[in-house]
């Protein structure tokens, strides 16, 4: 398993902008997964990134708006987050799921990530 650490979480007005960050003991041929979690809510799927670095996948509810990327060199990967609602408010974790063949794909199934960071919060209200 690996060790993630999630990082700038806050609080912020709708229509802002925050970048999450996590730093992860090993990125390269793992894809890294962004999940959130409402109160009174499942934790849901928000974007993830292949290990390859070479798909991505967003879901409906924050095409557009967010965007992850990655940083072999650093092993860090990023959620950019921008023209924020307040329904995104929840406890954003980064989850990692390999090691895994090149080119594979990534998708938001939370069963297949077996290592989890702790969380940041992100607050949207004004």
């Amino acid at each position: 398993q690996l060790q993630l650490v999630e990082s700038g979480g806050g609080l912020v007005q709708p229509g802002g902008s925050l970048r999450l960050s996590c730093a992860a003991s090993r990125v390269t041929l793992y894809n890294i997964a962004w999940f959130r979690q409402a109160p009174g809510k499942e934790r849901e799927g928000v974007s993830c990134s292949s290990g390859s670095g070479g798909s991505t996948n967003y879901a409906d509810s924050v095409k557009g708006r967010f965007t992850i990327s990655r940083d072999n060199a650093k092993m860090t990967v990023y959620l950019q987050m921008n023209s924020l609602k307040p329904e995104d408010t929840a406890v954003y974790y980064c989850a990692a799921r390999g090691p895994l063949p090149p080119f594979s794909k990534c998708a938001l199934s939370q069963t297949d990530f077996n290592s989890w960071g702790q969380g940041t919060q992100v607050t949207v209200s004004s």
